[in-house]
C-alpha cells in the first residue's frame, strides 16, 4: 500500500499531423523529465504522423506507455505497453478505450486527463486523417468536417467512461488545443471533472509546460485539483522546457532557423535569454482554469443576461460583438470573427452605461466568471480576455447550417439545453421572443427569416479627389459622404488595375480611425457619427508592401488585424498556403508585427478555415502568397473575387521581413470599404494614376 493520495495522470496524444507531431512528441518527452512515482502515475497514448517528424525511428502507429523518468527530449524513454497499430484518435471510442484501460490498470484517489491534438471551439476537434473515418452524421458541420471529435461526442465519451470505471468524477481535465476556452466546452465537461484547463485562442506550437507542473505534482502529491490547474495555467509558456533548458532553446532559436532570425533581428543576441523568447511567444496566448462546480453560477447569469437583452435596441448588442476581444475563426477571414470574450462583451455594455435589469446581469455575469475562473493568463496581443469565451456569430453565419443553430444546438447540446444563449441568438437575428426559463433548445429559424440587426443599408457618396494623378511622396486627398447607420469599420482599399485581364489587383488595406476611439480593457474600437452622413477624408499615398524572405521580395496584401494600436503594435496578416520541405501542403497564415513574421498558422482546411495551430517554418520549407483578384465586367462592375497563387518564398536562415515599396505607374482603383455591424461592406472607389 502507498501512504498518501495517489493520482494517475493520463496523456492522450494525438500527433497524426504534420503541424503537431514534432510538438506533441516533445510534450511526451517532457513529461518523461519527470516520470511516474509511486504516487503519480503517469500514461500515455500517442499516434504519430506518416511522413512528417522522423526522429525516434519514424514509427507511426498508435502506442501506450507507462512514462519513466528520462532526460533525453529526442527519445522516447519509457516503458511500451503497447503497439496498437493503427487507431483512429478521433473516434471517441478509442479515447473511452485507453482511459478505462488506465484507469483500471493504474488505480489512484485523483485522476487527471489531458487531451492533445487540434481544436475547434465549440465544434470540437482532435481530427485523425489516418485511418481516416469519415462518420456518418446528420449534424450539417460534422458531416462537412467529417472524422472529428465533437464536442456532444466529447460529453458522451466521459459520461461512459466514468459509468464504466466507477470514477466519479475526474480531478482535473485538460484540454492542450486551440480555441476550446468556450463557455459552451467548459459546459458539456462540467457533470464530468471538477476542474478544467483550455485556452480561449491558438496555442504556441510548445504546448503546455510538462515538466513543469509534472514535476510540481510528483514534489507535492497531497496537492487538490485546483492546486494543479493553476499550476498548469502559472507554468504555460514561461517553464516549457524549449525556453528554461538552454539546450533545447539554442535548437530552438538556432541562426539556421527563422525563428532564430527572428531573435536575431530583435535583440541582436546570439543566443536569446528565456524571458526573450517567452515574450516573444506569449504575445498572443490565453490559458484558463475553470471550478466547473461554478459553472452553474455564471450559466444562470448569462441566461438573466440574455434574457434582458431582448429589452435593447439590438444595434447595440450587434455593436458590442463586433467590437468585443475576439480569437481566431475557423470559419475563414471573409467573415467577422466570431469567438468572442464573454467578460468583455458584457463589459461593453457596462461601459456604455447598462443600467437595471441589463446592467444588474450583466454585473452577475462578471462576479460569476471571477469565481468560476481560478487561473488565467493572457498575452498583451489579446488584452480583453478574462478566461471565457462564447459563439456569436454574424448573420451570414447563423444563417448557415454549418455554423448556424442545426450545427451549434446539437454539438454544443448540453449548452444549448441549459442556457438562454440559443434563444437569445435566434431573437437577435429573427425576433422571436423566449421566456425566463431554458425549456427547450431554439429551433433552427428559415434562413429567410433571418435578417441582422446591425447591417447598416450603408450609401457612400461619389469620391472627390484633390487630383486624379499621384506619385510616392505626393498624396492624394480622397473624401466621401457616409449616409446609413450601424458602421462598424472603415478601410482603405487600394487596387492595381490589369486592363488587359480587365481585373484588380487587391494590393493594399486598412483601417481607417474615426476621430472618436475609445477603448476597454486595453481594446480599441471606432465609434463614428451617429447623424444621419457625416463626410471622411483620407490620404492615399501610392505604395504597396512585400514580404522578404532575405533572398526574393514579393508584393502582398496585408489585412489588418488590430484597429486603434501603434502601427509598431498593430498585426497584419498574408494569406497563402505553406509547403514543407517533404511537399505536403496546408492553407496558412502569416502574422507580422512591427514589420517582422512573428507567427506562422496552419489550418485544418481551405482558404483559412478549420482548426489553426501554430507552425514553425524550417529552412527549406516555402509559402505561395494568395493574391486577391476582382474580376469586372465591361461596365466595370465587379463579378466575382478570386484568388490565384502569387510569389514564392522561402524560408531560410532570416526571418521574414516587410518591405514598403512606392507602387508601379499605372491606373489604381483607390476608395474605402464601409464594414457594417454585422460584417457587411459597401465600397466606393474612385481611379488615380500613379506616374
Amino acid at each position: 500500500a502507498v501512504d498518501g493520495q495517489t493520482w494517475t495522470v493520463m496523456l492522450y496524444m494525438n500527433a497524426d499531423d504534420q503541424v503537431l507531431e514534432y510538438d506533441i512528441f516533445l510534450d511526451l518527452n517532457e513529461a518523461e523529465r519527470i516520470g511516474s512515482t509511486d504516487r503519480v502515475q503517469i500514461v500515455a497514448q500517442i499516434d504519430r504522423f506518416q511522413g512528417g517528424f522522423r526522429g525516434d525511428g519514424d514509427w507511426t502507429s498508435t502506442r501506450r506507455y507507462f512514462v519513466t523518468q528520462d532526460d533525453d527530449l529526442d527519445r522516447i524513454g519509457s516503458e511500451l505497453i503497447a503497439d496498437l497499430g493503427e487507431l483512429d484518435m478521433s473516434d471517441t471510442a478509442t479515447l473511452i478505450d485507453f482511459a478505462a484501460w488506465a484507469i483500471d490498470r493504474y488505480p489512484a484517489d485523483r485522476y487527471v486527463l489531458i487531451m492533445s491534438d487540434h481544436g475547434l471551439g465549440w465544434p470540437g476537434g482532435w481530427a485523425d486523417p489516418a485511418p481516416g473515418s469519415r462518420r456518418a452524421s446528420n449534424v450539417p458541420l460534422a458531416s462537412r468536417l467529417g472524422g472529428q471529435m465533437y464536442t456532444m461526442e466529447i460529453d458522451d465519451a466521459f459520461a461512459q467512461i466514468r459509468s464504466r470505471t466507477g470514477v466519479d468524477k475526474f480531478e482535473v481535465i485538460g484540454m492542450d488545443a486551440c480555441l476550446m476556452g468556450h463557455l459552451e466546452v467548459f459546459t458539456a465537461l462540467a457533470p464530468h471533472a471538477r476542474y478544467a484547463v483550455a485556452s480561449q485562442e491558438v496555442e504556441p506550437a510548445l504546448g503546455w509546460a510538462y515538466t513543469s507542473f509534472l514535476g510540481a505534482l510528483a514534489a507535492n502529491p497531497d496537492m487538490d485539483g485546483p492546486t494543479l490547474a493553476k499550476l498548469i495555467v502559472d507554468s504555460y509558456i514561461l517553464d516549457d522546457q524549449r525556453i528554461v533548458d538552454d539546450q533545447a532553446r539554442a535548437e530552438f532559436t538556432s541562426r539556421g532557423s527563422p525563428l532564430g532570425g527572428l531573435f536575431g533581428l530583435l535583440g541582436g543576441l546570439a543566443a536569446p535569454s528565456a524571458e526573450q523568447v517567452a515574450s516573444q511567444l506569449g504575445q498572443n496566448i490565453t490559458l484558463t482554469a475553470v471550478d466547473l462546480e461554478a459553472l452553474a453560477e455564471v450559466n444562470a447569469a448569462v441566461n438573466d443576461f440574455a434574457f434582458a437583452l431582448q429589452g435593447i435596441n439590438q444595434k447595440s448588442a450587434a455593436q458590442a460583438r463586433a467590437y468585443a476581444q475576439s480569437y481566431t475563426s475557423i470559419f475563414g477571414s471573409q467573415v467577422p470573427a466570431s469567438y468572442i470574450d464573454l467578460g468583455h462583451f458584457v463589459g461593453l455594455f457596462k461601459q456604455a452605461g447598462a443600467t437595471g435589469a441589463l446592467g444588474e446581469a450583466g454585473d452577475r455575469v462578471l462576479a460569476g466568471i471571477s469565481r468560476a475562473v481560478i487561473a488565467e493568463k493572457h498575452g498583451p496581443q489579446r488584452p480583453g480576455s478574462t478566461g471565457l469565451s462564447i459563439y456569436f456569430p454574424v448573420s451570414e453565419l447563423y444563417r448557415s447550417p454549418l455554423a448556424g443553430p442545426q450545427s451549434y444546438t446539437a454539438i454544443a447540446g448540453r449548452f444549448a439545453q441549459e442556457s438562454l444563449w440559443d434563444d437569445y441568438l435566434t431573437f437577435h437575428y429573427t425576433g422571436q421572443p423566449f421566456e425566463a426559463a431554458p425549456d427547450a433548445v431554439a429551433a433552427p429559424p428559415a434562413p429567410a427569416a433571418v435578417r441582422g440587426p446591425g447591417a447598416g443599408a450603408i450609401s457612400l457618396s461619389p469620391i472627390t479627389a484633390s487630383a486624379d494623378v499621384a506619385a510616392p511622396g505626393q498624396p492624394v486627398l480622397l473624401s466621401t459622404q457616409i449616409e446609413g447607420e450601424n458602421v462598424g469599420y472603415v478601410y482603405l482599399f487600394a487596387g492595381y488595375y490589369d486592363q488587359a485581364a480587365n481585373a484588380i489587383f487587391v494590393a493594399d488595406m486598412d483601417y481607417l480611425e474615426s476621430s472618436d476611439t475609445r477603448e476597454l480593457s486595453g481594446v480599441y474600437y471606432p465609434v463614428w457619427p451617429e447623424r444621419d452622413s457625416f463626410t471622411l477624408e483620407f490620404e492615399w499615398e501610392p505604395l504597396v508592401f512585400a514580404v522578404s524572405d532575405g533572398v526574393n521580395s514579393e508584393v502582398a496584401l496585408f489585412t489588418p488585424q488590430s484597429y486603434g494600436v501603434t502601427r509598431e503594435a498593430a498585426t497584419y496578416t498574408v494569406d497563402g498556403v505553406y509547403t514543407y520541405a517533404n511537399g505536403e501542403s496546408r492553407s496558412a497564415r502569416l502574422y507580422f508585427r512591427n514589420s517582422v513574421l512573428h507567427q506562422v498558422l496552419g489550418y485544418t482546411h481551405e482558404a483559412g478555415q478549420g482548426a489553426p495551430r501554430e507552425i514553425i517554418p524550417q529552412p527549406g520549407d516555402q509559402f505561395t502568397i494568395a493574391e486577391r483578384w476582382m474580376d469586372l465586367d465591361q461596365s466595370g462592375r465587379v463579378t466575382a473575387n478570386s484568388t490565384q497563387s502569387g510569389g514564392v518564398l522561402t524560408f531560410g536562415e532570416e526571418t521574414f521581413t516587410v518591405q514598403e515599396l512606392d507602387a508601379a505607374a499605372g491606373e489604381y482603383i483607390v476608395g474605402l470599404i464601409v464594414e457594417d455591424l454585422d460584417g457587411n461592406q459597401t465600397p466606393v472607389y474612385t481611379r488615380i494614376t500613379v506616374e
